[in-house]
């Protein structure tokens, strides 16, 4: 966040950040556009190439406009200008939003982009209200909105993978597995983070656990994966049925989603399928203690009223708290990616 500092008064950085939506929708639409799979395999295309293969009917001077933004904002590289502008993928951008690469994090942005863009759009209502903003608001529960649609299911678990990578890889490597050799993921969606572990650690045996439809879509991408001798997907519904029991239970984005209540009764089940010494981690975009630094996690808070209305994001202080009360005998955190940590509960 841009602050000003100066003695003087500024209206710089809030017309900075009233006017965000403008660079985000430019950066959503390039991805909704696959702009940036398409200059990773042609590395280099000219304001015309990528008009014409894009196939955009406005003028050429809103073409230049869109690619200038996008090179200003530092997603692209540039050549030339106007007519004589080449363009290719900066380092970020070739890495992490190419659809061909297993890196790639785009499947999160087009979920922002189809689904909560205009979601957010009416969080006025959801502050006043206290209901969700999502497909909720017409009656339906967000979950089985998501689950009766298989593009839908198909963008929210890809949305989750990308969101997540980053976090699950530092969480493989940093983390001491040394004392374990089991783990269940509770609310695995694809498999991603058991996947993860077992290639970073190839002692360890894991267990992706999420309802049947989500189940059949990790399957697939284990089997691609070639790990189907340590990763194992299997059905079940965490409010419900018993987790496998393992040394490690892990939740990614999963405690977020819910009220106070059904946070302690899913960390009590995870309690129930650890041993003596075992580990509950719920990976997640933790809010710090004082409530002013990780500033994502406090939006991705508010995006939980947009999406589920009594689910929030926490602070460690929160989680030791649970944990506590849950029976846990001692908790740490452990910073991963950006604004995400590996909040930790011993038995």
């Amino acid at each position: 966040m841009t602050t000003n500092q100066s003695t003087e008064p500024s209206p710089a950085g809030i017309l900075q950040m009233g006017t965000g939506f403008w660079a985000s929708k430019i950066l959503l639409t390039a991805v909704d556009f696959d702009l940036f799979t398409l200059l990773a395999e042609k590395k280099q295309l000219t304001a015309g190439e990528l008009k014409q293969t894009l196939n955009l009917h406005c003028s050429d001077r809103n073409v230049f406009d869109f690619l200038d933004t996008l090179t200003g904002l530092g997603f692209l590289n540039r050549a030339g200008i106007l007519e004589t502008a080449a363009y290719s993928n900066s380092p970020d951008t070739d890495m992490f939003l190419d659809l061909k690469k297993p890196t790639y994090v785009g499947g999160m942005l087009k979920m922002l982009n189809n689904r909560l863009y205009g979601f957010w759009g009416t969080l006025e209502d959801g502050l006043k209200t206290g209901k969700p903003q999502n497909e909720a608001k017409h009656g339906e529960n967000l979950f089985d909105a998501i689950y009766k649609s298989p593009e839908l299911l198909e963008g929210f678990v890809n949305a989750m993978s990308g969101i997540q990578v980053g976090a699950f890889m530092a969480f493989a490597q940093k983390f001491d597995f040394s004392k374990y050799k089991t783990l269940t993921d509770a609310g695995g969606s694809s498999g991603l983070l058991s996947m993860v572990v077992a290639n970073h650690q190839p002692h360890m045996s894991c267990v992706s656990v999420d309802l049947p439809a989500v189940t059949a879509i990790a399957e697939k991408t284990i089997t691609k994966a070639g790990l189907t001798s340590r990763v194992k997907a299997v059905s079940g519904d965490f409010f419900n049925d018993a987790f496998p029991t393992a040394d490690i239970v892990t939740m990614g984005n999963i405690l977020h989603d819910w009220d106070e209540q059904q946070k302690l009764s899913l960390m009590k089940r995870a309690y129930a399928a650890l041993p003596e010494g075992g580990a509950f981690i719920a990976i997640e975009n933790v809010i710090d203690d004082d409530r002013k630094a990780n500033v994502f996690g406090l939006m991705m808070s508010l995006n939980m009223l947009i999406e589920t209305g009594t689910g929030f994001d926490y602070t460690f202080a929160d989680f030791t708290r649970w944990a506590k009360q849950v029976g846990f005998s001692s908790t740490s955190l452990l910073p991963l990616a950006g604004p995400t940590s590996a909040a930790i509960a011993i038995k």
